[in-house]
């Protein structure tokens, strides 16, 4: 394998990460569950929020460097002076930002709520149930960035695009968390597509006769 496949790779990486982070995590409590239902739930699966936090801490290492990927492929494409390329890339920090703060607040609930009164265990499993903003910001802005930079300029297959499209504006909607799901298909589908590029022969040299 060669050093330009590991780039379009760790977008796979990141899917995979996060849909460890989402299993191991289980299902949380919901925002009307009793003060002590929710710390006990906390208390009792400690070791496994910890762990689900720094698997999607991790997943958002890994897609920061596919972004960096995707953005150099979009941006090598002709006509694509950086401004869509640049908008996927910001939605992508987005995304990032985000699923941060999520790993950040799994992991304090996972390691102090057993140091923590009832009602701030509360607050924190509220944040983390309904702190969504950031990643449906992202995942639109991500989404729609990318599909228009293909559908405009290519550098991907055009139904990657309009899949794409779609999300995006999915991401508009309440179904949100369900175009973020959509999401990991779209970054599976670039990294596969960049990964066999990167893999494939470059491109050969003519000489003018």
């Amino acid at each position: 394998m060669s050093t330009k496949q590991i780039g379009p790779l760790t977008g796979i990486l990141f899917v995979a990460l996060v849909i460890v982070a989402f299993v191991v995590g289980g299902e949380t409590p919901d925002v009307g569950d009793s003060g002590q239902t929710v710390k006990s739930f906390y208390v009792d699966n400690d070791s496994e929020q910890q762990i689900a936090a720094g698997l999607l801490a991790l997943g958002c290492v890994s897609y920061l460097f596919f972004l960096g990927a995707l953005r150099r492929a979009l941006r090598a494409v002709a006509g694509d002076e950086g401004g869509l390329s640049t908008v996927a890339l910001l939605g992508g920090v987005m995304i990032v930002v985000g699923a941060s703060i999520f790993a950040g607040i799994g992991f304090t609930l996972g390691d102090a709520a057993d140091d923590m009164p009832a009602s701030a265990v509360l607050a924190l499993n509220a944040l983390n149930s309904d702190l969504f903003f950031p990643v449906a910001v992202g995942t639109a802005v991500f989404n729609l960035g990318l599909a228009l930079a293909v559908l405009r300029h290519g550098g991907l297959p055009r139904p990657l695009g309009w899949v794409a499209l779609v999300v995006g504006i999915v991401g508009l909607t309440p179904g949100g968390f369900f175009a973020f799901l959509a999401t990991g298909i779209v970054v599976v589908w670039a990294s596969v597509v960049l990964t066999q590029r990167a893999a494939g022969p470059g491109p050969q040299q003519t000489t003018a006769p």
